[in-house]
């Protein structure tokens, strides 16, 4: 029964021998270690959400991958991104026609260029290069469940920042 248990451990050499890897080194490419993220590009009226936007994404980038943000433009990588739309909108009015539910989305352009002038993908459902890729994060607010604009903007920045580095793990 033992030698059940200890099984798997006597194969994770054979393994790592074979080229696999374990934990989170299996998901993001090697060729990179260190990103530059300059501040997101926003229009003047949304500086502190473009401040909030870099700070998310930057810590997301150290927790999730196993890139080092680097705060100088020679870095392997740059990640630029820019806001490009932010819309809130009534998805719900009560019998008084007052608002019970509103609901906010944001889009941002995001583009993750290597400094080296190669290609960090090659796949096309996520054009890296020197294309753009937009990703968008929506969430609804209830005034009434204690949501403000303010936990509703967070939560989209979360959201976000989350499918950012989603899209930086390596393909399968």
């Amino acid at each position: 029964m033992r030698f059940l248990l200890f099984f798997p451990i006597l194969l994770l050499p054979g393994c790592i021998g074979l080229g696999y890897q374990v934990g989170s080194r299996s998901l993001f490419g090697q060729d990179v270690q260190t990103i530059y993220v300059p501040m997101v590009e926003a229009d003047p009226t949304r500086r502190h959400l473009a401040e909030r936007l870099t700070e998310a994404i930057c810590k997301r980038i150290e927790e999730r991958s196993t890139y080092k943000v680097v705060g100088r433009p020679t870095a392997d990588s740059i990640l630029e991104c820019r806001i490009v739309e932010k819309n809130q909108r009534v998805s719900l009015v009560d019998s008084f026609n007052d608002p019970r539910q509103k609901s906010g989305e944001l889009t941002l352009a995001v583009r993750w260029r290597d400094r080296r002038s190669q290609d960090l993908r090659q796949f096309e459902p996520l054009a890296w290069n020197d294309r753009t890729s937009q990703v968008t994060a929506s969430d609804a607010m209830v005034a009434e469940f204690g949501h403000s604009l303010l936990t509703s903007e967070q939560n989209q920045i979360d959201r976000l920042a989350n499918q950012i580095v989603g899209m930086m793990e390596s393909p399968w």
